[in-house]
């Protein structure tokens, strides 16, 4: 059984990034170092009757609509004992999802709205919502109505968007919820905490809430603040693991985005929504989902500091983030190049955020393939990614600098890449449109495979130079 996630989300809208893109994207991290997951191009289907899906996990079963959209998924390999999970995607009108963001309800509330044993978990939440929405803001609706339908089970937040709007949904009890957007000026972080906090139930534009909800917290008495309708103070947690292990990420997230945020890492009060003098970059997102309190104290791997500093903190990328994702929906191009998830399955510090054109029918074997163990006579990306940093981890100062250049020429390629099949394809449309993509999603894994192999080779023959089993003979002798 997969154990509950403990991720960390970053949401951007349109007017805060560099191009206009809004941007949704999390670490899926598990507490198991190797879950192998796959990634694969679920097709559309229309008129199929009897669809079904079933949890192995808490037995949760439901109808499946008889038409659903394209999308695609990151889910686990051993579906039968850890669940489906598939976590991330976007489907064919452009509507991006990525669940969940393991949230905590507090004991005041959950006393009143008990969690539902065999609810909508996260294992189906994405099989159940995706293929079915038409924007984001209908996705927030409309997984709504399935949680007032048949509960949930966990605190489960889930990140949306379109091309104009990022929404936040927090799921905290067994019915009950608020999803905020995201302003077009801004971003925000969650990390396993309630994040939402003033909601204004005069702008429905901007919030959407569960039926009643209201009610509940007044009839129950739940509200602790003087004024005001603090989701934040309602429903979450405010403990000592909140304290070490999640507002520290949120602080630390800011700190590179606002670099003059005040260190305050133990602060449950950090702002949900946020703004940045300068646009934000995908190479900002990868920065932050692959950070470890870089050039702090913090820092695990930092030489100047003391244990209790090295070791305070649980820090955003994990040897146990199974899948890490950027959803990129682009607003200076059309609709049938906009979607590009930018996907990571090793170790977000040391493997690349690799681009992938959503319009389109097929993935390489190798990421769509994934075998449950380490393969030598197989090219699968996750075992590959995985390799690579467990070799740079395991000689973390010798290959730190490999690595950084490594992963700063793929991105420099991958940008030539997809400039190139924007242009070479503009003037496609429908089938031959997504023939082309799927064609360059292949090409392009071609190279990011043959460039991953070189570094696993090039680190293997340093580190076989670095044995402390060694002895330099007098050549006299």
């Amino acid at each position: 059984m997969k154990i509950e996630s403990a991720c960390t989300s970053i949401l951007v809208g349109k007017a805060a990034s560099i191009d206009g893109s809004t941007m949704i994207a999390r670490n899926d991290d598990t507490f198991h170092v190797l879950a192998p997951h796959r990634f694969y191009m679920h097709p559309a289907w229309h008129g199929e009757k009897d669809l079904h899906v079933k949890s192995p996990l808490n037995g949760f079963e439901a109808p499946l609509p008889e038409n659903g959209y394209r999308y695609n998924a990151v889910p686990n390999v051993d579906t039968e004992h850890l669940g489906d999970y598939e976590e991330s995607g976007i489907n064919e009108k452009n509507v991006a999802m990525s669940a969940t963001e393991s949230t905590y309800g507090n004991e005041r509330t959950l006393a009143f709205d008990p969690l539902v044993k065999d609810g909508l978990d996260e294992d189906l939440i994405v099989n159940m919502t995706l293929p079915f929405v038409e924007s984001a803001r209908h996705a927030v609706e409309y997984l709504g109505q399935l949680i007032k339908q048949y509960g949930s089970p966990a605190g489960n937040s889930v990140l949306f968007s379109d091309k104009d709007n990022v929404w936040y949904m927090e799921i905290v009890t067994g019915h009950h919820w608020v999803a905020q957007r995201i302003p077009d000026d801004a971003y925000a972080v969650a990390a396993n905490q309630v994040s939402i906090q003033q909601v204004d139930f005069d702008d429905p534009d901007n919030f959407i809430w569960s039926e009643g909800i209201r009610e509940f917290v007044a009839d129950h008495h739940l509200n602790p603040d003087q004024s005001g309708w603090n989701f934040r103070h309602i429903f979450g947690t405010m403990n000592e693991k909140d304290r070490h292990y999640n507002t520290p990420r949120v602080w630390y997230a800011h700190h590179i985005l606002n670099p003059e945020t005040p260190e305050t890492p133990e602060s449950a009060e950090m702002p949900f929504i946020m703004r940045t003098d300068h646009k934000i970059t995908r190479e900002d997102i990868a920065q932050i989902l692959g950070s470890h309190y870089n050039e702090t104290r913090f820092d695990p791997f930092a030489k100047d500091s003391i244990d209790a500093d090295r070791l305070r903190y649980r820090p955003i990328g994990l040897n146990r983030t199974q899948n890490s994702h950027i959803l990129q929906l682009r607003n200076d191009i059309d609709e049938g190049h906009a979607a590009i998830m930018w996907l990571n399955i090793g170790i977000p510090e040391y493997s690349p955020y690799v681009p992938f054109y959503c319009n389109a029918d097929d993935t390489d074997p190798s990421y769509s393939q994934t075998p449950l163990e380490l393969d030598l006579d197989q090219d699968s990306a996750y075992w590959l990614h995985r390799s690579l940093g467990m070799l740079v981890e395991s000689h973390y100062s010798k290959f730190i600098q490999q690595n950084r250049d490594y992963l700063t020429e793929q991105y420099r390629l991958y940008r030539i890449h997809l400039a190139a099949t924007d242009e070479a394809t503009k003037d496609l449309t429908g089938q031959d449109l997504t023939d082309a993509l799927t064609q360059a999603n292949y090409k392009l894994v071609a190279a990011v495979k043959a460039e991953a192999k070189r570094q696993i080779a090039s680190m293997l023959m340093q580190g076989l130079e670095l044995s402390k089993l060694t002895f330099n003979m007098d050549k006299n002798l």
